[in-house]
This record gives C-alpha cells, structure tokens and sequence, in this order.
C-alpha cells in the first residue's frame, strides 16, 4: 500500500507529514516508557523483519497480491509508541533506498502505514486481551483480528486521504469499495503472518511480548530444555541462561529475516499489491510521478548492475534487512538512552 509521489496533491501532503512528524515525536516519548535493556534489541529485530516480509508479496484475487503492512505486529510485539517507530523505520529505508513509496508521499505512508494500522490494532487487541480467556490462545486469537482488521482500516484512511487531495477525479464510491474489498483480503494474510509470528515468540520469550504482560506472572520460559521463572519485573537482571536465550531468539529473528529477504522473497508475487491494482483500474495513477530516488543502485529492490535477477533481488533484499536493523536499533538504543538519562520509568511487565 505504499502511495507514490502524484497521487495526492502537495498541500494534503503537507498535511499528513505534519501529522506524521507529531505522531512521530508523540511515540519517541512514548517509546522510552515502553522500551528497556531487554526489548530494545527486539524492537530493531522486529523492524528489520517487518521489512523482510514486505517483500513477500502473496496472491490474494486474481492479478493481485498483497504484503504485510506491519503495524500489528510491531504495536503487539514491541508496544504501540515503539511499533509506529518500527514501521516508519521501514517506509524510510523502502523510500530513500528502494524506491518504493514516494518521498513526497512519506507522510501519507507513515500516517497510512504506521499510524492508523498500529492504533487501530492495538486498540483492538488490548479490548480483545480484556474479555477473552486469559492465556496464550487468546493472545493470538486477539492478533489475528487486530492485524485482520487493521489492513481495511489502513484502506479506508487512504480513501479519506484521496478524497481530500487526490489528483485524478474518481468517485470515491468507486475508490472505498475497490480499497477495502482487496484489502480484506489481503488482512487475512496479515493476520496470519502476525498470529504465527506472536504465538511463536510468547511460546519462547513471553517475557519479551508487550501484548502479553497481562500473562507473564503465569508463563514460564523453556531454556536449555528446562522451565525457569519468566522475569517479573522489566528492572531486574536476568539470568545468564535468560539472557542466552534472548540472544538465541535474537540471532533466529535476524537469520530467519535474512533468507526470507535473501532467498524466499525470489518467490514472491509479481502481481501488483492492492493500491496499485485499484489505482490502474480506475485511473488514480494517471498522475503519478517517477520517484526522486529511482536512480538509486537499489531501486525496485534489485541491485544496479547485477544482471543475475535471482542474486540482485537477494543481495537487494540482504542489504535492506542489514540496512534496517543498524538505522532500527540505533534509533531504539538512543531512545533507550535518553529513558535512563531522564529517568523515566518503563512500562510495568508484571500484570495490570
């Protein structure tokens, strides 16, 4: 769903950056709450790895596929304030190095993408945590309908955002029921993408899940073959063998984002994702212009020059998982940073 530069007009644009770079600023602050020793390693790994499955573009309909959009995972996973930093992170990196989501457009793109998906499913989830059963079937249950329902969210918001600046003149009606009829489907392969990946990480380190602090004081960690204490308290040190096996889970997210983007992303859909597919069939592209970073060595996700396109789509996709997790984690770190300078206390991990 990444919008293009001329799709919608400058002063709309303008708009949305600005609201963008307060909600961009909202969630710095927010963030130091959220993020501590533990979960800021995490939180890179988590946007490298958003950016490694954006690449796997899934069918959906016929002459359409979709990818997954992030903000789910990220808000469940890391926490909300740091999940719209995780997908912005993404959509920086996709749009100064790939080509991929207008420049002009970034504010549109983080506000979309980032913001919309993150509150409206985490707003979902928690509603979901607080009535359903507690334990780790809920948990994921609840993913799946947050991330399921996030994607037509995103869907809509676009439409509200064309409605307003868009520079072709469709009729919305035509717009929103195109949108959101794709993208209901398409959030049916994010909800899943997202319920797999948070059931496997609460199975392993549930004490790492932000969604699931709720159930932490009644899990416990499997390490080395033997169930230890899950930590209770964000503060206090964790074990050697915690520790090893927050660096195991660590070194799997990163290698399995790696072939994903390296290798499994060859295979992925050439069909055009639903914006593009609704944009070419009602003429809301007719205005689109070349992207200012279509000259860069990595545009469109190959590498310059490398005419192989099996090697240049898998060292593309290396450099951006790489790319990704260095820009991700500085940002995490030095938000981290600025918490225990300013003393600002993390988010309680030992139950509401």
């Amino acid at each position: 769903m990444h919008v293009p530069d001329g799709f919608i007009n400058a002063p709309t644009s303008a708009v949305t950056a600005v609201a963008a770079a307060g909600a961009i600023a909202v969630s710095l602050r927010g963030a130091r709450r959220e993020l501590d020793d533990r979960t800021a390693p995490l939180a890179g790994l988590v946007a490298a790895f958003i950016f490694a499955v954006q690449m796997l573009n899934f069918p959906v309909a016929a002459g359409t596929s979709g990818h997954l959009l992030g903000g789910a995972l990220a808000a469940i996973l890391v926490g909300p304030f740091t999940g719209v930093l995780c997908v912005s992170v993404v959509l920086l990196m996709q749009g100064i190095l790939f080509a991929d989501g207008g420049l002009t457009a970034l504010g549109v793109n983080i506000t979309d993408m980032a913001i919309v998906t993150t509150v409206v499913s985490y707003a979902v989830f928690r509603g979901l945590v607080k009535v359903l059963p507690r334990g780790r079937r809920s948990l994921t249950a609840a993913s799946f309908v947050a991330a399921l329902l996030s994607v037509p969210a995103a869907a809509v918001a676009f439409t509200l955002i064309y409605w307003i600046g868009g520079t072709t003149d469709v009729a919305i009606g035509k717009v929103a029921g195109a949108m959101i009829g794709v993208h209901v489907l398409i959030g049916v392969g994010e909800a899943a993408i997202t319920a797999l990946t948070v059931g496997a990480v609460v199975a392993v380190r549930p004490d790492l899940v932000h969604g699931a602090r709720d159930l932490r004081p009644a899990l416990r960690l499997r390490v080395n073959g033997e169930l230890v204490d899950a930590p209770a308290g964000g503060a206090r040190p964790a074990p050697v063998a915690v520790r090893a096996s927050r660096r195991t889970l660590w070194v799997t997210g990163l290698v399995t984002s790696l072939v994903l983007a390296g290798f499994v992303s060859f295979y992925a859909s050439a069909n055009p994702d639903g914006l593009e597919k609704v944009a070419a069939d009602h003429g809301i592209d007719k205005r689109a212009e070349k992207h200012a970073a279509s000259d860069s060595p990595l545009a469109d996700y190959g590498v310059k020059d490398v005419t192989d396109a099996r090697l240049s789509g898998g060292l593309a996709g290396v450099i951006g998982v790489g790319t990704t997790v260095v820009a991700g984690s500085t940002v995490f770190w030095a938000v981290r940073r600025r918490r225990t300078r300013d003393g600002v206390s993390p988010v309680s991990t030992s139950g509401v």
